[in-house]
């Protein structure tokens, strides 16, 4: 029997059923759900660490290395969103001291110098306002001066629109002793993206965006050892191995016992050792990204990046014939993925956002962080990379231009 009497009824929200509206989420993430993704949310619960589970781990496994574009052993889930993979990356790497160098032109590049500063690396960002990118003249000059331990740059910055070239950065970062680690959060499977080509050390992503998966789980890989293939009779070297040689030789304990890879990839079977428990990994959310990983080897990743490009391109004219200015001048910088609109002037941004939902039940979004007041974002990601979706949303953009107040200039 219960000792003392309940303080606290049952909620009377809880004794509803559950309403879920039906939007069209066209903002830079999450994306909806494809039918088959949906199904697989509903599949039944089975043991994290039975060999069933295993084989699913190593089909993600499979599947992670074919969008990366890496044969890194090394290569596997983490249990929580972009956020926690960044986090893996530079709890793992970066000890106290380090020297880390930062590409910050949005707000990912600003959330890598916090997680540095709290890992107690001697940071230095190289910032950029919204809408700037690097080249490799200005990278070799941090290098040259900081000699960092390990580079961040952004490949798609969704706070901005802007898309990041890698191809140099590898090389170039190699030369000076320097690993190379790239958010590809907003980019993955909508642009291409080469991590064993492009001498990438560290690459991580989220299920959430153009793979069209639950938010919640992550992708990361590390670089293992030099690969050569043969090209025009000449042998080319892609990559120098040292992202895993940097953990497995550090000093001192990551300080996260829970984002530690040299655990991770026991648990997700990269080190041929007995897989050892961990945590409890989410079992339906991994069933789900394994479906977003088939689908997208079924279409073809060259497939998928011809389909975000077309309908961007497609979405970037319907916007300047409405009067639209795109935020991002260069059409070779913008993101496929998610396109920055200059926020048109006298308008509030927020009238904009809220019409569009009210009215279309189709969701955009403002800027983020340092494009905060600056731009409209509008992603489309995924199975959402559609004309038929680009036209959905221009229209509600017409509307909402016609009937949001304007300030009084």
């Amino acid at each position: 029997m219960a000792s003392h009497k309940l303080l606290v009824t049952p909620p009377k929200a809880l004794l509803k059923p559950l309403s879920i509206p039906n939007q069209l989420l066209l903002g830079p993430g999450p994306s909806n759900l494809p039918p088959r993704i949906m199904a697989a949310g509903g599949l039944q619960m089975i043991g994290s660490m039975s060999k069933d589970m295993y084989q699913i781990m190593d089909e993600i496994k499979e599947g992670i290395q074919y969008v990366f574009q890496t044969r890194n052993p090394l290569t596997l889930v983490i249990s929580g969103s972009g956020h926690c993979a960044l986090e893996a990356a530079l709890v793992n790497v970066l000890e106290p001291g380090d020297s880390f160098l930062v590409g910050a032109n949005g707000i990912w590049g600003q959330r890598a110098v916090d997680i540095g500063e709290r890992i107690g690396a001697r940071v230095h960002p190289m910032t950029k306002d919204p809408g700037g990118h690097y080249t490799l003249q200005e990278v070799e000059e941090g290098l040259a001066q900081h000699k960092p331990v390990l580079l961040f740059l952004t490949h798609g910055e969704s706070s901005t629109g802007v898309l990041q070239p890698l191809d140099g950065f590898g090389e170039l970062c190699h030369r000076y002793k320097c690993l190379l680690l790239v958010d590809s959060v907003a980019s993955l499977g909508g642009t291409p993206l080469y991590m064993d080509r492009q001498g990438i050390d560290i690459l991580y992503s989220g299920s959430q965006k153009a793979l069209n998966a639950p938010p919640g789980t992550s992708l990361i890989s590390f670089s293992d050892k030099a690969k050569t293939e043969r090209t025009s009779g000449r042998s080319q070297e892609f990559g120098v191995g040292r992202g895993r040689k940097k953990m497995y030789s550090r000093k001192t304990k990551p300080f996260s016992f829970y984002l530690d890879i040299k655990w991770l990839a026991n648990f997700w079977g990269c080190d041929d050792q007995p897989r050892m428990y961990h945590h409890t990994i989410p079992v339906i959310s991994l069933y789900s990204l394994r479906e977003s990983l088939a689908l997208i080897a079924e279409q073809g990743l060259e497939n998928s990046w011809r389909q975000h490009r077309e309908a961007a391109a497609y979405l970037h004219g319907r916007l300047q014939a409405l009067g639209l200015q795109l935020f991002v001048k260069d059409p070779a910088l913008r993101l496929p993925t998610v396109t920055t609109v200059a926020v048109p002037a006298g308008y509030d941004w927020r009238d904009i956002v809220s019409y569009v939902i009210d009215h279309f039940d189709i969701e955009i979004m403002g800027g983020l962080g340092p494009s905060t007041g600056k731009v409209l974002r509008i992603g489309l990601l995924g199975c959402n990379a559609t004309r038929e979706n680009v036209d959905r949303v221009t229209e509600a953009l017409r509307a909402a231009l016609q009937h949001c107040p304007k300030k009084k200039l």
